[in-house]
């Protein structure tokens, strides 16, 4: 099976300066949920590749995780050719990837480690998310 799937980050070059960010709190919370719904009102997300697998690749690591609704949703990016992981999937996906740990070795291993570190970015930014598509080809 050719193709890949490539996992997406919501970026924040929505604005030109970081210092254009208010300091954190509800006021910085307000601006990313804008970003992230700004779709609807005319604003296009920005989003930059994180994480890219050849699609076999992420079949086989996808199935080493236990048969859960994390594992589904994952594939689910093979089924519907595109998902969304928002902060609501971050406990679901965190516990299962970190269960299946051991099993992956290589470059498998390196994604872990980059879909952890962009599970953390959206806990600590919980209207951040990660999109997910798959790319035939």
């Amino acid at each position: 099976m050719s193709g890949k799937v490539v996992f997406y980050s919501l970026s924040k070059k929505f604005l030109e300066r970081e210092q254009d960010l208010p300091p954190e709190g509800a006021a910085r919370q307000v601006i990313y949920q804008t970003l992230a719904l700004g779709h609807h009102i005319g604003v296009i997300d920005c989003l930059k590749p994180v994480l890219s697998c050849p699609q076999d690749g992420f079949e086989r690591w996808a199935a080493r995780l236990p048969d859960n609704e994390a594992r589904r949703k994952l594939m689910g990016v093979l089924k519907f050719g595109e998902i969304m992981i928002d902060a609501s999937h971050i406990g679901m996906l965190g516990a299962a990837l970190s269960g299946a740990r051991e099993s992956f070795a290589g470059e498998e291993a390196g994604w872990y480690q980059t879909l952890m570190g962009a599970l953390a970015a959206i806990e600590a930014e919980p209207a951040m998310y990660l999109m997910v598509k798959r790319h035939d080809g």
